[in-house]
Order: C-alpha cells, then structure tokens, then sequence
C-alpha cells in the first residue's frame, strides 16, 4: 500500500513545483515568473537600427496577482535592460485606485525613445483616468496612430490599434499609409487583429489571451480568449500574410487569479539587420 502511494504524491509534489514556478514572480527576482527573449532579423531594419531593443509589457491587471512590490521588481528590471523604448499592450489596472500608482511607476522606466501604449479592453470604463496617468508620465497613447523612431535620417514606425476587436479598426490601420519598405512595428491588445486586418505590419506585438493564464503542463487550456484557438496562444507565430506575431503571457490575472504552466512574463525583442 505504501509503495503504491508513492507515484501519488510524487505526481502532487511534482504539481505543486510547477504551480509554484508558473506563478510566483518572486523566484525570478524581475517582478514576473521569466523575462522571454525573441530576436526579428529583417532586411528593412535600418542599419542604424540594429540591435534596437523592444521591451514589451501588457495585462498587467494591476495589482491582481501582481502586487506593488513585484511592480518595483519589474521597473528595476526594465531599467536594467535598458530598452530603447517600451511598449505597454493594455488592461493596466483592476480598480481606478491603482491608475495612478502603476503608471508613476512605469514613467520612472528610462528608454532611448519613450513609451507607447494602446487600449485594452479592461479600459472600456476608465479611459479618462487612464490617459490623464499616461499623459503625465509621458507614455504616449497611440490611437489609430503613429509613432515614428528616426535617428540619423532612418526611421521606423510604431503603429497603435485603437480597438482591436472592433472591425471598424480594421478599415483605420494606419500601416496602409506607410512605405512599403518601412520596418513596423504594430501594437495591437489581441493577436486575432493581426489576422482579421491581414495587417502589412512587420512585427504584432499582443496580449489578452494570458497565455491561457492555466494550461495544464503545455497539453490544454481551457480559456484562449482567441477566435483562433491555440494558434496566437502564446509565443511567436505568423498569420496567413507572413506578420510575425508575438503573444505575451501578460504579468497580472483576471478573474481568476491563478496561474498554473503558464509564467508571468516580460518581453524583450532584440531588431537585427538582415541583408540577405
């Protein structure tokens, strides 16, 4: 009987470790369960451009899971990096109490070029208290916009999805009115845009889905918050029109607050010259 209940508590131990990494932030000392690196090689960076670093940062649902102690962590973290600029992908706060306090602490992040951020849909009811926050911690709202990087007469572009679920959007995306050549960088809360809008876009950095925020040991999530199912889950993936996309397990949780498989996450993107 003994030896029979040990493959039981190993499998429960074994759960309980990865409960335990997945979902707490402080093992990492970042603020967030891991900092995921990606690397985009393309022709159209410009040679001034390259090794431009892209920290990306979305979901945060402030404080949730993600407590102001782990929202120091990340700032340090951030700076530490010493990204060339940030980008925020939306849904900031659980309550309007938090606005305040999360985007003092994101203004203290220094970059090269600033910070941009977009929408989420969690900013439906509170946009006015969240953009008085932005706008004095000088993160620039992109609204159907853009943002150009110039340095030494290149450039590259940011462009930010106002509503991202809304098909009327997908008539506004400002790539359309961008050189063709251009390297682009798009903002947009959930990865189904990028699909929808068959975007011209060279990179589509996203949130929303969680990364499932639970999937159980890489095999199912219940929650995908994606039409597209597992497809724009998490990671890097491509749409139809070749866009690279790239999904953020988020930092903070919504409704439930659990994480399980499925780390906090940082994300940094490292731009490299590619001259075929």
């Amino acid at each position: 009987m003994r030896h029979g209940m040990f493959p039981l508590k190993a499998i429960m131990l074994s759960a309980a470790v990865m409960l335990l990494i997945s979902s707490c932030a402080t093992l990492s000392g970042n603020g967030v369960g891991r900092v995921k690196r990606y690397t985009i090689e393309s022709e159209e960076v410009p040679a001034q451009f390259d090794g431009f670093k892209v920290a990306f940062v979305s979901d945060l649902h402030y404080p949730s899971l993600f407590s102001e102690s782990r929202l120091s962590k990340l700032v340090a973290c951030l700076n530490r990096e010493e990204p060339d600029i940030l980008l925020l992908g939306g849904d900031y706060v659980t309550d309007n109490d938090s606005v305040g306090v999360l985007f003092d602490a994101l203004g203290t992040v220094e970059t090269r070029f600033g910070t941009c951020a977009v929408w989420g849909n969690h900013e439906r009811n509170n946009k006015g208290l969240v953009a008085q926050a932005m706008q004095r911690n000088g993160v620039l709202l992109l609204e159907d916009s853009v943002f150009v990087i110039a340095d030494e007469g290149a450039s590259m572009y940011v462009v930010g999805i106002n509503d991202s679920f809304s098909f009327d959007s997908l008539d506004a995306d400002p790539c359309k009115a961008l050189p063709q050549d251009a390297f682009v960088m798009m903002l947009a809360h959930t990865p189904d845009y990028a699909e929808r809008s068959s975007t011209t876009a060279d990179l589509v950095l996203s949130g929303h889905t969680h990364g499932g925020q639970v999937n159980l040991f890489g095999l199912y999530a219940p929650v995908k918050n994606s039409i597209y199912g597992n497809r724009f889950l998490s990671g890097m993936n491509e749409t139809a029109d070749g866009a690279v996309v790239i999904t953020t397990n988020g930092v903070g949780t919504s409704r439930k607050k659990a994480r399980f498989c499925v780390p906090s996450e940082l994300v940094i993107v490292t731009l490299e010259r590619n001259i075929p």
